[in-house]
């Protein structure tokens, strides 16, 4: 086996340090929505799943300012408006994901004590993370080129079509 180039092995160190970037953001954002979600769960008397969308939205507002200011604080900052409504649309999907887990063992197999809710809802937390990693990385948070100011029109990273594997994770 051959070893591996020094850019492969300087390019592994840069998503094992954006993933525990992301990672630290998500774990700080599992407590919030945990926090929530049974807080939600005793003093309020709603329904389970809706108890779980309102900690998710709670989360997701969470989550944002800290990935934005932490874990990607590097990235292309030249469109916000983009960047908050592709954030807010693969975190909806994300929602459905995270919550459609708990929404499933709760109404379709009765799975209904709190130990039972904590336990899906955590699950679909893990669920939705897969998808929230790949899909914040690949299209809310783009990297910038190597050499490109924020905002450059030139960025060809800002193009969702184009593939550049040193920056960027691969369109679906």
């Amino acid at each position: 086996m051959r070893p591996l180039r020094p850019a492969a092995t300087s390019g592994l160190a840069a998503l094992g340090r954006e993933f525990a970037k992301f990672g630290a953001v998500g774990g700080l954002g599992i407590v919030v929505n945990l926090a929530v979600f049974n807080l939600c769960r005793t003093v309020t008397g709603l329904p389970v799943v809706r108890c779980s969308v309102i900690a998710t939205v709670v989360a997701i507002a969470f989550n944002y300012l800290g990935l934005r200011h932490f874990a990607y604080r590097d990235r292309d900052r030249s469109r916000r408006s983009r960047q908050v409504a592709l954030f807010a649309a693969f975190s909806a999907i994300g929602l459905v994901i995270e919550n459609g887990v708990l929404y499933v063992a709760t109404y379709s197999f009765g799975w209904d004590t709190p130990f039972q809710n904590n336990l899906f809802k955590f699950l679909g937390i893990g669920a939705a993370t897969l998808f929230r990693f790949w899909s914040y990385r690949a299209w809310v948070f783009r990297a910038l080129a190597p050499g490109a100011p924020h905002g450059d029109p030139s960025n060809s990273t800002s193009n969702p079509a184009a593939y550049h594997p040193e920056t960027t994770a691969p369109p679906p």
